[in-house]
């Protein structure tokens, strides 16, 4: 019997299952898909915003200032790369500085420090390739940029340091109440819980109604955005956003922690939960946007397009609370935007939460907050390099040349706990695939390494989900590829 059940390995769920873990419980985490950070995680703008723009009194607002001030700690403790980048807010005409005015009262109010009204000149000094169409800018020194799959992984890595359980590949087909705990049929067997946290992003609607709660209403959004090469990683150093819009923040182009540059998304109301194609028209409305702020982007840099849905509650607001109708079950839904860079803060609410209602739980006294580094050869330095080699030669054979990603990086993140067991999962722990070739070179290289450490045949390894098969056959008796 679990004491607590999360549905969802997402940022939300993998921060929370870690939070949880602070105190003695029996928590397991189950994820529907092949691996966490599968779905909204995997694929939005990696910001972490300052939260000058939520409405005041709003769960966006409150949750976005906290988690906003949590997040050095939290990725300093994952061993994340997170950056204080700062964010500027683009006017282009004078209803919106007018708007932009407004804005700075509004973060004052939700208490973002460091805003500041800028002019154009003063804009343009900090980033000189801003459109000259730009008349003023809002300034967020506090907004930053982060890998949010990377901390997503390493919160469920270190959540299961710390005792949880994830389950991947399992969803949950239906819940009954049994008169004082849950029993949750899964696709992979029967589990039988005290308490039920849904972190199932886009389908919290769907686990709410299983349990007889019908308050729950989740309508995905889709965004599309470009990801430029490297090469086109100097062109702004800030996160640089247009005057937002009921439909969201804009179009924004923004340094990646890892050095390239990314531009959008659009926003279209949807009615499908699973459509994540890329479309022309949709790309050419991002291109257009992003060159609209910072015109001196070229198409020619863009090694990759990808399509992110978030999740949009009834309210536009974050779901956050125990149900009505089924009280044991707690909801953390409707996360949208800013929903990554709330996620520290909704993490230590909901174990708050859990905690009161539970009326109070004993500390874990075997928590680590922290994951062991693992070598990252990209940032080590020439002679930092030649040791660890010299300690384990796979770190010298380099497999993705493009990220500079070694065997030993790809071992590694199939051997920690939540590791990779396909190609996407050592993509988004390694980056080995991201480059510019995205993974022409070296995914057959790290489809024979996914096989040999885990023992799955090549022909039954997969790229991300079931079915998702690289090969289809060998080629030759034993051969080695």
């Amino acid at each position: 019997m679990n004491d607590v059940t999360i549905i969802g390995g997402g940022v939300i769920g993998c921060l929370t299952a870690r939070a949880l873990s602070r105190f003695t419980l029996t928590i397991c985490l189950i994820e529907r898909r092949h691996d966490v950070a599968s779905e909204t995680s995997k694929a939005n703008s990696a910001i972490v915003h300052a939260g000058f723009d939520a409405p005041i009194g709003s769960n966006k607002a409150a949750f976005n200032v906290r988690g906003n001030a949590l997040m050095e700690d939290v990725c300093r403790e994952l061993d994340v790369h997170f950056v204080r980048n700062g964010s500027l807010l683009l006017a282009f005409d004078e209803a919106q500085r007018n708007t932009l005015s407004e804005i700075l009262a509004r973060g004052k109010t939700n208490g973002v420090p460091g805003l500041s009204l800028l002019t154009d000149a003063e804009a343009r000094r900090l980033e000189p390739n801003l459109s000259e169409a730009v008349i003023a800018a809002l300034r967020a020194e506090t907004g930053g940029i982060v890998c949010p799959y990377m901390l997503t992984h390493n919160a469920a890595q270190n959540a299961v340091e710390n005792g949880v359980s994830i389950q991947r590949g399992t969803e949950a087909t239906a819940i009954v109440w049994k008169g004082g705990h849950y029993e949750i049929q899964t696709t992979e067997g029967v589990i039988e819980t005290k308490y039920i946290v849904n972190a199932a992003g886009l389908h919290a609607d769907d686990v709410a109604r299983m349990a007889g709660d019908h308050s729950v209403h989740i309508r995905p959004r889709r965004g599309e955005y470009m990801l430029m090469d490297k090469t086109a990683g100097g062109l702004v150093g800030h996160t640089v956003f247009q005057t937002p819009t009921e439909m969201g923040k804009g179009i924004l182009v923004t340094p990646t922690v890892d050095g390239n540059l990314l531009v959008g998304p659009n926003a279209v109301n949807a009615e499908d939960k699973t459509d994540f194609d890329t479309t022309d028209e949709g790309l050419a409305q991002v291109f257009a946007g992003a060159c609209a702020s910072v015109p001196g982007l070229s198409k020619r840099e863009m090694i990759t397009s990808f399509t992110g849905l978030r999740a949009v509650s009834e309210t536009d607001d974050f779901v956050i609370g125990f149900s009505d109708a089924s009280p044991r079950m707690l909801h953390l839904a409707g996360i949208q935007s800013p929903g990554l860079s709330a996620a520290p803060a909704i993490a230590e609410h909901a174990a708050a939460l859990l905690s009161a209602h539970m009326g109070g739980l004993s500390a874990n006294p075997h928590f680590t907050p922290s994951i062991a580094k693992k070598p990252r050869i990209a940032t080590l330095t020439a002679q930092e390099l030649h040791t660890l080699v010299q300690q384990n030669p796979q770190y010298g054979n380099i497999v993705c040349r493009c990220e500079t990603v070694s065997e030993g990086e790809i071992v590694d993140s199939i051997a920690c706990k939540c590791g990779a067991h396909d190609i996407d999962g050592v993509k988004r722990r390694t980056r080995a695939g991201m480059g510019r070739c995205q993974g022409g070179f070296c995914m057959s290289r790290v489809l024979e390494i996914v096989s040999r450490e885990t023992g799955i045949a090549y022909t039954d390894v997969v790229k991300n989900e079931a079915g998702s098969y690289i090969l289809t056959s060998q080629t030759k008796e034993g051969a080695s590829l």
